[in-house]
């Protein structure tokens, strides 16, 4: 009976703890082939690894002459023995007892040949890029980050819900989202000189949701501590490095909790998350910090040990006023503050992640609760060094008459949001949440300049291929 598969990375780790007994089966994809003196050396990688296997195939090998027809991009399967290898470059390798060739690639058609190719032309190429050093590491350190994240609320006894994508709720009220219809866009209906929405498939506009943040206060209404992580869709005709029109969201909404227990919440997550990611990906992120940014690890471990500082917006503004920095945006309170701000504030004035409190109200959402002042919200955003802000969040309002004064101030009709409002008619209670971008966290992990390269298939203004 054959060997059933091992992986690269199972493999390697059951080596080095000499675990291994036996004949072993690797599948994987061929990175490269030479020969030399009757001996073939054959390099794979199958995915679950940054670390390639190097099968060694001499003439006593039934399947040699298959050698001759293996290329890049080739799918093979290698039944042998785990041997120490005396070539460099590798601890171990595979002595080869038969070999199998399960999918050819034609050398001149193949497009990922053994060269370095530029980020911009991998993303034409969004079908074969995982199979390349840097993108099967975005792909392993997204995996883990996500673990990570479930494994940080799953252990603090939240429940992950889902939210969702199609609703009739503009959650951020600023109207960029995409319509869902199913009305035909050559010959629309017509009632009263406008568009009949009855005729569309919800008899209502629906659109694709910005942020599962209010049906989550549904849930923290009754289950308490909950968060959501899905899909999200901003309609901005944004066509830069930090903008996609499709990416993924984590919102915790926590019952009865404060502002100050949500930045506990949110500082104990992002060192959670940074130090989960170091901790499994340290291939992966060795690589990151070889290639792409030679400060990236002893940045998240500063990052994972720290000491987040609290700081208000208005004391916030007086130390960039007093900073005698020449910025590119004026400082003025009642401005939102820009990213080379937020950067003087924690990579210069405090040299650690700075938490900002007590935004003023006519900048920030109509959720978000009022302070007694009457001029500022209970709102934060907490800002890393060499990006600013990765997280914001607030505590809602939970009072009705002050929620509904402040949608008629943004002008929003109150009507789509009936049951937002119920909640705060029966058995309201404090209550606050925050959001994270799982893509921008994701390229702040990793080093990567373009957020396009974080995600499998980005989504952005003209570009919605594979």
């Amino acid at each position: 009976m054959p060997a059933q598969r091992t992986r690269i990375k199972d493999l390697l780790s059951a080596e080095s703890s000499g675990d291994v007994t036996g004949p072993v089966n690797v599948k994987g994809w061929v990175k490269t082939v030479r020969s030399s003196g009757g001996v073939a050396f054959v390099q794979i990688n199958d995915g679950s690894t940054l670390a390639d296997l190097q099968i060694v195939v001499d003439a006593n090998c039934p399947d040699y002459s298959l050698v001759n027809g293996l290329t890049t991009g080739c799918s093979i399967s290698a039944d042998g023995v785990l041997q120490d290898s005396l070539g460099r470059g590798q601890k171990y390798e595979i002595a080869a007892a038969s070999l199998e060739l399960l999918g050819s690639a034609d050398p001149e058609e193949y497009p990922l040949q053994k060269k370095r190719h530029t980020l911009e032309f991998l993303r034409e190429l969004a079908h074969l890029r995982p199979r390349t050093n840097t993108f099967g590491a975005v792909a392993r350190v997204r995996n883990a980050m996500a673990f990570g994240i479930h494994k940080f609320f799953q252990e603090r006894g939240f429940l992950y819900i889902q939210t969702p994508i199609i609703t009739a709720s503009d959650a951020e009220g600023a109207g960029a989202m995409f319509r869902a219809t199913t009305l035909d866009l050559n010959n629309l209906p017509q009632a009263g000189g406008q568009v009949d929405n009855d005729a569309d498939f919800f008899g209502r506009p629906a659109f694709l949701t910005v942020s599962g943040q209010l049906e989550a206060e549904i849930f923290a209404q009754s289950m308490s501590d909950v968060y959501t992580f899905g899909p999200t869709f901003r309609a901005e005709n944004s066509n830069t490095s930090r903008h996609l029109a499709e990416f993924w969201m984590v919102e915790p909404e926590v019952a009865f909790c404060d502002l100050d227990g949500l930045a506990q919440l949110a500082e104990d997550f992002l060192r959670s998350i940074f130090a989960h990611v170091l901790e499994n990906c340290p291939e992966d992120m060795a690589f990151f910090n070889r290639f792409y940014d030679q400060e990236l690890i002893q940045t998240l471990e500063d990052i994972a040990n720290a000491d987040f500082e609290r700081m208000t917006y208005t004391e916030a503004v007086a130390a960039l006023q007093a900073s005698g920095e020449s910025f590119e945006y004026p400082v003025q309170w009642g401005a939102d503050l820009q990213s080379e701000h937020e950067r003087y504030l924690t990579e210069r004035k405090v040299g650690r992640p700075v938490i900002v409190t007590d935004y003023p109200s006519s900048i920030k959402a109509f959720y978000m609760r009022l302070s007694d002042d009457g001029q500022t919200v209970r709102a934060m955003d907490v800002l890393v060094p060499r990006i600013g802000e990765i997280i914001g969040g607030s505590q809602r309002e939970e009072r009705l008459d002050i929620l509904q004064r402040r949608m008629v101030e943004a002008g929003l009709d109150d009507a789509p949001y009936w049951w937002y409002l119920d909640l705060r008619r029966y058995g309201t209670a404090p209550h606050a949440g925050f959001g994270l971008g799982f893509e921008r966290t994701v390229q702040f992990a990793t080093g990567m300049q373009n957020i396009r390269d974080i995600i499998a298939f980005p989504r952005t203004p003209r570009n919605a291929e594979f």
